[in-house]
């Protein structure tokens, strides 16, 4: 195995700036902003962020967590996700036994980290997001010898076909809709990366989470009158990384 340093020393250096980006893309969601044609501006007072205060973990410390025109509070989340997005780098560096695995590990738990932050900001899985982790996920398949392009198709539709089935089954039953088709295709992103035999796992890794948090909630008087929402889609990311991780 050729010396793979370098290389991991990009990736952790990339999962800071990768974070940012998809903290600002969580961040713009629920504002319908583009995360791509938009410049940076501070929400407090709409100034344009310089460069110099773009560059990931550094800025923010070196400025306070503070906008350099208003002075005002730069949320913490976003630092945050700079350094949760270097964390999953070397996670995935840590259990990769080739560069490919490392590569595409890395690809794999951004991806998952990006749906986790948008479900949360705007209960939405985007599209780029989705197919991004469905070809990630072949891809894993694809140099994985034990398993193949074949077993990554057969997982994604076992994902996808799963949940499409429970989308028009609650819809019948009750009504109204229950999952949204962004986590149809996030089932078929997890099957396609994991095969089909793990994802009663993720789905009972996610649902017993999604159980514990909301229980906390509602113990603590947390609970909102009439139906709750759940982002159900960063339970299943989140537990997908487990699963990931543990096998």
């Amino acid at each position: 195995m050729p010396d793979t340093a370098p290389l991991a020393f990009f990736l952790i250096l990339s999962g800071a700036a990768v974070g940012s980006f998809l903290a600002a893309w969580a961040d713009r969601l629920p504002h319908g902003e583009s995360i791509v044609g938009a410049p940076s501006r501070c929400r407090a007072c709409g100034m344009q962020i310089a460069w110099r205060d773009l560059v990931p973990v550094v800025s923010w410390l070196a400025r306070s967590g503070r906008c350099r025109g208003c002075g005002a509070a730069i949320p913490r989340r976003l630092f945050y996700a700079e350094i949760i997005g270097m964390g999953l780098a070397i996670l995935a560096i840590w259990v990769a036994a080739t560069p490919a695995d490392m590569v595409l590990g890395v690809l794999w738990l951004w991806c998952l980290f990006g749906l986790v932050l948008c479900d949360l900001s705007d209960f939405r899985l985007p599209d780029a997001l989705t197919g991004l982790l469905i070809l990630t996920g072949a891809a894993m398949a694809w140099s994985d010898p034990a398993r193949g392009l074949p077993d990554a198709l057969i997982g994604a539709g076992a994902g996808a076909g799963a949940f499409l089935i429970l989308r028009l089954a609650y819809h019948l039953v009750r009504g109204r809709e229950g999952l949204g088709l962004g986590d149809v295709k996030l089932m078929a992103g997890i099957g396609a990366g994991l095969g089909w035999a793990a994802l009663p796992s993720v789905a009972l890794v996610a649902a017993l989470g999604a159980l514990a948090v909301t229980g906390a909630f509602w113990y603590r008087g947390a609970r909102a009158s009439g139906a709750t929402e759940i982002p159900f889609g960063a339970y299943l990311a989140t537990a997908t990384a487990l699963v990931w991780l543990w096998v």
